[in-house]
């Protein structure tokens, strides 16, 4: 091949020629080589997605300085964690935005799938601000000067119901405008807004019509505005880009990524991502059954004003998703890790990690009437899902296993304690329950006891053995700590209510308020990078 055909060739075309033969090249050269399952960084300079093979739905990325931070889609779950990384691939949670929804349906356990929506996570003038709506309420804004908080307690915005996906933006000029899209999704709509992102100034403008449009970012850059959507639904979606000089349109469109030749569905809805040395990338969910909407990061080049994402594999000029790739070109070396899981209940305050179901009751728990261990007073609740207190954290990754040591001297007639599954409607529970003056150990699917025996015992050891995948998820217990007993049918998860399989504590009791359920540690080992840390 010679220079003169190279010459003639458009430098738009060699770099996704280039781009491809890299990633393809790589991805031979590690075929084989990684561990078959396995997600996140590789420790070996590349990633495997997802890069967080957790339900962090609807994630919105930012970079302040040197450092990223995301945010995502809770729903019912209580609140809303801050997540940072240095090198865009490995993830710890560092904050909180809120500790309640104080609106009706949230203290009864009666909003699920409802609360919080799709958030957009901005910096401007030394601040971080979130933005989110929930469909019942309207939109809703926080503020922080650090991601660890504190964060201001939530402002209403607007109280309007069936808004979803808001996204800020603040011009050059000082102007701030707020886009968002109705549930159902679309059309996509933009707000003028105060300067101090308190306040709409008006009913809005209609800039996009399109197939579940939802879900808009901003962002401007070489004097286009950009308006990055989702389309096409959850699962199989794609993601499309408008650009126009002016943010109120008219707009010109171009879909960007799509799913293509891979088996990726659904790849849309997330974030565009500068490094400070000028790379960019892309966030976004793939729809992945009982997991929920689990992270990717792909690749992004510029190319006529437009973001190319992923690698266009079929050469119909739609980027799509790639399964391995280099990391990010960020100086350091940086520490291989995923958000907390394990929790030994020492600390004044739980782990970030922990989500309460619903809003939680404070004075119904406690770390330090028994130092060392968490306390949950058990409140009457006619079944688990109306159940106060339920505590939860995401499945990550898609095997693994947790245990839990829990007291159950002070456990009170009528009262149900222990570790739960929580996956859309799907509730499978292994505790201990009071009946008649005994103590017995339960399983039970769904509000019926499938299983039961009685147990003679101070402690019990209850162990979850995950594996969403292949449905082969397993409850044992102990009552040694030593040697572990399956005990009820082997049990299968859903995603439900918007979200993925969740793992929990639960004490509640059927007939009133009374008893306490004393855990004393939580461990949770998991398949990935990360999966033995604390």
């Amino acid at each position: 091949m010679n220079n003169r055909f190279l010459n003639s060739i458009p430098e738009s075309v060699l770099k996704v020629t280039l781009t491809l033969m890299i990633g393809l090249a790589t991805l031979s050269f590690l075929h084989g080589q990684v561990k078959t399952g396995s997600w996140g960084d590789q420790g070996n300079g590349t990633y495997i997605n997802p890069i967080l093979y957790s339900d962090y739905s609807d994630p919105d990325v930012i970079r302040v300085g040197e450092k990223y931070y995301m945010v995502c889609s809770e729903f019912h779950f209580i609140g809303m964690p801050v997540l940072e990384s240095d090198d865009m691939i490995n993830w710890t949670i560092v904050g909180r935005v809120y500790d309640r929804l104080d609106f009706p349906g949230y203290n009864t356990n009666e909003k699920y799938g409802r609360g919080s929506w799709a958030p957009a996570l901005r910096y401007h003038n030394n601040r971080f601000y979130v933005y989110f709506c929930t469909p019942d309420e309207g939109l809703f804004m926080s503020s922080s000067e650090k991601a660890e908080g504190p964060w201001d307690p939530l402002l209403l915005v607007k109280e309007t119901p069936r808004w979803e996906d808001p996204c800020p933006f603040w011009d050059e000029d000082g102007r701030a405008y707020l886009g968002h899209s109705m549930v159902g999704a679309g059309p996509i709509i933009i707000h003028r807004m105060s300067e101090d992102g308190k306040q709409l100034l008006d009913d809005g403008v209609t800039v996009y019509t399109g197939p579940v449009a939802e879900g808009t970012k901003i962002h401007k850059k070489d004097g286009y505005y950009y308006l990055s959507i989702p389309e096409g639904g959850v699962e199989r979606g794609w993601q499309t880009v408008l650009r126009s000089k002016s943010i109120m349109g008219p707009y010109e469109k171009k879909v960007v990524l799509e799913k293509g030749s891979t088996n990726i569905n659904g790849p849309h809805q997330g974030s565009l991502v500068d490094t400070p040395d000028g790379e960019w990338w892309f966030y976004h969910f793939q729809s992945d059954g009982a997991m929920g909407r689990v992270v990717h990061l792909q690749p992004v080049w510029w190319s006529e004003g437009w973001p190319v994402i992923g690698v266009d594999i079929d050469r119909n000029g739609i980027g799509e998703p790639v399964f391995v790739w280099k990391k990010p070109s960020i100086k350091g070396n940086f520490a291989i890790t995923a958000p907390q899981t394990d929790d030994d209940f020492n600390k004044s305050s739980l782990g970030l990690q922990w989500q309460w179901n619903h809003n939680p009751v404070n004075e119904a728990w406690s770390l330090t009437t028994k130092p060392g261990w968490l306390n949950l007073n058990a409140l009457k609740a006619e079944n688990f899902t109306k159940a106060r207190n339920t505590l939860t954290q995401k499945v990550i990754g898609t095997t693994g296993e947790t245990a839990t040591e829990l007291d159950i001297t002070a456990l009170a007639e009528g009262q149900k304690a222990g570790l739960c599954s929580m996956g859309g409607k799907i509730i499978n529970l292994i505790g201990v329950m009071k009946k008649d003056g005994k103590l017995f150990l339960f399983i039970e699917n769904n509000g019926k006891i499938t299983a039961e025996k009685p147990i003679n015992a101070k402690k019990v050891w209850l162990n979850f053995k995950i594996d969403i995948k292949g449905g082969q998820n397993q409850f044992l217990y102990s009552t040694d700590n030593k040697t572990f007993t399956p005990f009820g049918d082997i049990f299968g998860t859903a995603f439900g209510y918007w979200k993925g399989t969740r793992i929990g504590l639960f004490s509640f009791n059927e007939k009133e308020n009374g008893g306490t359920a004393s855990f004393n540690w939580f461990t949770y080992k998991y398949d990935g990078p990360g999966g033995s840390k604390k």
